[in-house]
């Protein structure tokens, strides 16, 4: 199983939010659970599935071994997956 973060800071309500996705949406939900990244961050009606994360919780995921890439591999690596009706 492969998760990827990206550097995206994107701000919202104060603080600086990251993107989390993976190579399927079960991997992506299983690795989320695993550092404690509630499930409502899940995006899933967005164009490309991914959990918006936080700092501290994309130094986590970094930790448990998601692969840090950019913004524009993260978008390419999202949009390869297909949402999932339960998701």
């Amino acid at each position: 199983m492969s998760a990827y973060v990206d550097e995206a800071a994107i701000v919202y309500k104060g603080k600086a939010r990251h993107h989390l996705t993976a190579d399927s949406v079960a991997e992506l939900h299983a690795f989320a659970a695993a550092v404690g990244i509630a499930r409502c961050w899940f995006h899933r009606a967005s164009r490309h599935p991914h959990y918006d994360i936080t700092c501290p919780q994309r130094e986590a995921a970094l930790a448990a071994g998601a692969h840090a890439v950019d913004s524009r591999q993260l978008m390419r690596l999202a949009k390869r997956l297909k949402p999932t009706v339960s998701a």
